[in-house]
Order: structure tokens, then C-alpha cells, then sequence
């Protein structure tokens, strides 16, 4: 994977059209963030083939061996209200999702593709195989903003090479599916979705015109759920997802409930039993 290969791929009108590329970087984050403080394009798109400083949610690290995986991380300018922004972060889910289901499709279509376990672990037989981190950044002295959004895709890692504490839980499409993938070609397969995903969120501010598709993906609708809440743990059912991306849980007592952020378990996923 090189800068030539990806750009060579790219189909998109303006996402990614703007790229550089990092053999090893500390993260791709930094690099976007500090692409959109100097007034780069919207759609700028920074990756790397290993990163050193790469994190997760909530503060976690993530591995990143060298000559497997995709890290990269996008710079939108989005024209939406801010409070809007944390839809995004689901835009790229349903995008990352679709791509890799192509891949998966092509390889055997008997291999049941990608679930999301919300709202952005992308998870392929039972493992979760991508991360998603969503920043948003205020120009200094400006009213703009702008958002990175941080994406770790496991592609052609083995199990053997994932820390002994996530072997369990954590894979790739090649742990998966026994075969390796183009990271050059999923990039551009993941910026293509992204951007007509974009396009459908921007127009209506919301997630109406792409629900339908990201529930079919959802793995905790309909199933047992953990909530893990600050003010304690509580379990319920998954029903779905609201137009504005939050889920959709009922409790034991029958109320319905709207869950905006937070960790959520599913029974029979990560060691939730």
C-alpha cells in the first residue's frame, strides 16, 4: 500500500481526493485535526500503514502492527448544525460495513457478512474488526468547525498477532475469511459509501433516508443488551435506532427508553454471557 495506489483508486467528488500517506505516524487523527486547523479541504484524508499513538473510545489504545491493517482518518468541514455531528460517526459505520460486505461477498458468498454493533463497532463473526473515533474541533476564533473521524480497520492481520488479552474477541476479514484484502482498494471503497452516505445525512440532517440500511446490520436489535450506565448496570431490549442515531431500548418494566451515548453490551458478544 502506497500514496500512488490509494489515490489511484479513489472515485469519489470530493472526499478523499486530498490524501497523504504515513508509513508510520504517531496518529492519523493528529495529522487530520491539524489539517483542518490550517484550512485544508474538506474531505482530506490522512493514512497510515502503522501508527504509534493510535486510541480508541474512551481513551483505549489500539494495535497497530505494520503491513496489515488500514488507520486513517478523515477531515469533513460538515454543513450541518453541531449538534448533529455525533451522526456522522454512525454515517461511517454503515459505510465501513457496506464496503467490507463487498469484499466478504466476493470472496464466498455463503461468509455472513459485517453486523455493527452499535453504534460503530463493525463486527464480522462475532469479532470486532473495526473502531471508530469521531472528534470535533472548533476553528480558533471562528465560528467553523470541523470533524475527524478516525477509522482502525483489522484487514489481513492473524489472530496470532493481536494482544493475548483481545485474541478472543478481536479479528480481521482475513482471521475471518482466510483470504487478504486490497487495503488500497477498501479505502476507496469506504470513502465512495461514505460519501453518498454524507450526502443523504446532510440533506435531512439526520439518519431517515439510511436507517433502514444500518438496522439491517444492527446486531443488538432485538436482542439483550447491557447498559452500562454511571448511575449503574441495567439490562434491556434493543429495538432499533432513532432518526438522530440513538438507541431505541426497552426495560424490564416495559419503558421505552432513548440511549444517546455510553457503553452498551450485547448477550453473546464479548464475552457477555
Amino acid at each position: 500500500m502506497d500514496l500512488e495506489e490509494i489515490q489511484g483508486g479513489i472515485t469519489t467528488e470530493w472526499v478523499a481526493k486530498e490524501v497523504e500517506y504515513y508509513p508510520v505516524i504517531d496518529s492519523t487523527n493528529n495529522v487530520a485535526k491539524a489539517a483542518g486547523l490550517n484550512g485544508r479541504v474538506s474531505g482530506f484524508l490522512a493514512v497510515a500503514d502503522r501508527q504509534d499513538a493510535g486510541r480508541g473510545s474512551r481513551g483505549r489504545s489500539w494495535s497497530s502492527p505494520a503491513g496489515h491493517n488500514i488507520f486513517m482518518s478523515l477531515m469533513v468541514r460538515p454543513q450541518i448544525p453541531m449538534d448533529k455531528v455525533s451522526g456522522l460517526t454512525l454515517v461511517m459505520a454503515l459505510a465501513i460495513s457496506q464496503a467490507v460486505d463487498e469484499v466478504v461477498s466476493a470472496y464466498d458468498d455463503r461468509i455472513k457478512g459485517t453486523g455493527i454493533k452499535w453504534p460503530n463497532d463493525i463486527v464480522l463473526n462475532k469479532r470486532k474488526i473495526c473502531g471508530i473515533l469521531t472528534e470535533l474541533h472548533q476553528m480558533p476564533d471562528q465560528d467553523d468547525y470541523f470533524v475527524v473521524i478516525g477509522v482502525g480497520i483489522n484487514v489481513n492481520q492473524p489472530l496470532e498477532l493481536f494482544p493475548e488479552e483481545i485474541r478472543e474477541t478481536a479479528g480481521s476479514i482475513f482471521s475471518e475469511t482466510g483470504r487478504e484484502t486490497d487495503r488500497s482498494k477498501l479505502i476507496a471503497n469506504c470513502m465512495k459509501h461514505f460519501e453518498s452516505n454524507y450526502e443523504k445525512y446532510a440533506e435531512v440532517c439526520d439518519l431517515r433516508q439510511l436507517r433502514e440500511d444500518y438496522e439491517s446490520r444492527l446486531i443488538n436489535i432485538g436482542k439483550e443488551v447491557r447498559i452500562l450506565d454511571p448511575k449503574g448496570e441495567y439490562e434491556a431490549i434493543a429495538e432499533g435506532i432513532t432518526d438522530e442515531g440513538a438507541l431505541i431500548i426497552t426495560c424490564k418494566d416495559g419503558r421505552r427508553e432513548e440511549i444517546n451515548a455510553g457503553e452498551v453490551s450485547v448477550r453473546g458478544l464479548y464475552g457477555y454471557v
